[in-house]
C-alpha cells in the first residue's frame, strides 16, 4: 500500500506536489491555530463562569451565616451546599440544594479542609453531566460549595470547533485549488523549457546543426530567469558544438570523396601500365623499361599525394608531436634555394628574387617553409603560360626596429606572377583541398589540388598567414610569419 502511494506520488506533476505539500503545511498550521484558539476560548469561558460563581457565593455566604444553610437556588441547574468540616469528614448542613450524588461536592469541601486552599476550583461530572465546582470557607469549620453546569460552555466549544473545521476546510480547499493555479502559472516557464527540450530531441541533426527552439518566456521570477538564461546558454553551446561537428563531418565527407577520386586515377594508371608491362615483357621486351618508368612515376605521384594527405591530417589533428622541427634559419636563404630549384625545373618562366635584407633569421622549420615556397612557385608556373614573369620578394613589416633586432612585426614573402589572374568566383576557394581553378587541366600538369592547402596549413602552424590578391595580369600570394621578440622563443609557442 505504501509503495503504491509512493508510485502515485511520483507520477504527480511538480505543481500538484507543491500544492499538496502546501495543503499539508496549511493543515498543520490550521490545526495548531484551531487548538490554541479552542484552549483560549475554553479557559476564557471557564474563567467567566468562575467569576460568576464567586459573585453568587458572596450573597450565599450571608445566608449560611444567618440561617445555617443556603435558602434559595441561584440559577436553574445549579447546586449549592454548605459543609461542616471541623470533624474527620465534611458534614452536609441543612437546608441545601444538592444532587442525588453528592460525592463530588463533599470531595471539594474535603480539599478545602485538608489543603487549606481558599477558594478551590475544579471540574467534575455529576449525574453524567459536566459541572464547574467552587468551594470557599465561609467561617471556621464551614465551607460553601457551589456547582454550576457547563452545558453552555460545551455547546459553545462544539460550535466553535465546528465553525473552525468548516472554515479551515474551505480555506484549505481554496488554498489548494488557487495555489495550484498560481503554481501552474509560475511553473509555466519550466513547462516551456520541457517543451523546448522535447523539440530538441525530435530535431534532425543530420544535415543541420542549428537548434530551431529557445525558451523565450519572460516571467517566472529571478530563479526561473536564471534557469532560463542557463538553459539558453547551454543551447547556444550545443549549437556551436553541433555546428563544429557538422562542419567537420561535411569536410570529412568531401575529403574522403576527393581523396578517393584522386587516388582512383593513379591506381587505374598503375593497373593499366602493369597490364601493358606484362604484355610487353611477354611480347616486346624492348618496351619494358618505358612501362616501368611510367609505373614509377605514377607510384611517386601517389606517394606525394599520400604524404600531403598525411601532413594535412597531422596539422588538423594538432598532435602533440606536430610535423614541425623549428630551428634558427635564414628566410632569405630559403627563398634563394627555392628560386634556384624553380629555375632548374621551369626554365621557361623568368624569375627574379629581391630582399630588403641580406639575412633574416627566424625560428622556423626550414623544410616546411621551403615546401610552402616551392608550392607557391610551382602554382605560379602551372597556372601561367610559358614566358610569364614570376617574382619573389622578402621584406619585413616591422613597426619598431633598432636595426639589429626586430621586436615586433612580421617577415613577409610575396610570390607574384604576371599571369591571367584568378577569377573572382574562385578566389575564395583556392586554398580548399582538391580544388582546381581550371577543372579541365590534366592531372599531370595541374596537380592534385593540395599544394595551396598544404601551404596555408603550414603557414598557420608557424603562427603566420597566407593570403592571395589577384587581378588580370597580377596574382600575389603573401606569406607572413611573426618575428621573434626573443631568441629563446619555445617550440611550444611556435606550435600553438
Amino acid at each position: 500500500m505504501i509503495r503504491r502511494r509512493q508510485e502515485i506520488y511520483r507520477r504527480l506533476r511538480l505543481g500538484t506536489r507543491l500544492a499538496l505539500g502546501m495543503g499539508v503545511l496549511s493543515l498543520a498550521v490550521f490545526a495548531v491555530v484551531g487548538a490554541s484558539l479552542s484552549m483560549y476560548m475554553r479557559e476564557y469561558l471557564e474563567r467567566q463562569l468562575s467569576d460568576q460563581m464567586a459573585l453568587v457565593q458572596t450573597s450565599q455566604a450571608k445566608e449560611v451565616l444567618d440561617f445555617g444553610g443556603v435558602q434559595d437556588k441561584p440559577y436553574w441547574g445549579w447546586y449549592t451546599a454548605s459543609y461542616t468540616v471541623s470533624g474527620h469528614a465534611p458534614v452536609l448542613r441543612k437546608p441545601a440544594d444538592v444532587p442525588s450524588d453528592t460525592s463530588e461536592l463533599r470531595a471539594t469541601a474535603e480539599v478545602v479542609r485538608t489543603s487549606a486552599k481558599d477558594p478551590v476550583l475544579r471540574t467534575a461530572r455529576i449525574d453524567g453531566e459536566a459541572y464547574r465546582l467552587r468551594a470557599c470557607e465561609v467561617e471556621d469549620g464551614v465551607v460553601l460549595v457551589t456547582a454550576a453546569p457547563m452545558d453552555d460552555i460545551e455547546n459553545t466549544m462544539d460550535r466553535l470547533v465546528m465553525v473552525q473545521v468548516v472554515a479551515f476546510a474551505l480555506a484549505l480547499l481554496g488554498l489548494v485549488i488557487f495555489g495550484r493555479a498560481v503554481l501552474r502559472r509560475g511553473l509555466r516557464p519550466l513547462s516551456d523549457m520541457a517543451h523546448t527540450a522535447r523539440g530538441i530531441t525530435s530535431h534532425d541533426f543530420t544535415d543541420s546543426a542549428r537548434l530551431p527552439v529557445r525558451a523565450d518566456r519572460a516571467d517566472g521570477g529571478p530563479e526561473v530567469e536564471e534557469l532560463r538564461t542557463a538553459f539558453n546558454t547551454m543551447l547556444e553551446h550545443i549549437d556551436d558544438s553541433l555546428a563544429v561537428r557538422t562542419e567537420a563531418e561535411q569536410r570529412l565527407r568531401r575529403f574522403v570523396a576527393d581523396a578517393s577520386h584522386e587516388l582512383r586515377t593513379p591506381l587505374m594508371s598503375v593497373r593499366g601500365y602493369a597490364d601493358l608491362f606484362q604484355y610487353a615483357a611477354a611480347n616486346e621486351p624492348g618496351e619494358r623499361d618505358r612501362h616501368l618508368a611510367r609505373l614509377r612515376a605514377e607510384a611517386a605521384r601517389m606517394g606525394v599525394l599520400l604524404d600531403d594527405l598525411l601532413l594535412l591530417a597531422r596539422l588538423d589533428a594538432a598532435q602533440v608531436e606536430a610535423p614541425l622541427r623549428p630551428e634558427s634559419a635564414d628566410l632569405v636563404e630559403l627563398a634563394g634555394q627555392a628560386a634556384d630549384a624553380f629555375r632548374a625545373g621551369h626554365p621557361d618562366h623568368p624569375l627574379t628574387v629581391t630582399a630588403t635584407r641580406k639575412e633574416l633569421r627566424l625560428r622556423l622549420d626550414p623544410l616546411r617553409i621551403r615546401q610552402v615556397l616551392d608550392n607557391l612557385l610551382t602554382n605560379a608556373a602551372v597556372h601561367t603560360p610559358a614566358g610569364t614573369a614570376v617574382s619573389v620578394e622578402v621584406t619585413v613589416d616591422d613597426s619598431d626596429s633598432d636595426g639589429d633586432r626586430d621586436s615586433d612585426g612580421e617577415a613577409v614573402v610575396r610570390v607574384a606572377d604576371a599571369g591571367p589572374g584568378i577569377p573572382s568566383a574562385d578566389r575564395d576557394r583556392v586554398f580548399d583541398r582538391f580544388y582546381r581553378v581550371d577543372k579541365a587541366r590534366s592531372r599531370d600538369r595541374g596537380g592534385s589540388g593540395l599544394g595551396l592547402a598544404v601551404a596555408l596549413s603550414l603557414a598557420r602552424a608557424h603562427g603566420g598567414t597566407l593570403d592571395v590578391t589577384s587581378d588580370p595580369g597580377s596574382t600575389v600570394f603573401t606569406l607572413r610569419i611573426p618575428l621573434d621578440r626573443t631568441e629563446g622563443r619555445t617550440d611550444r609557442q611556435l606550435k600553438s
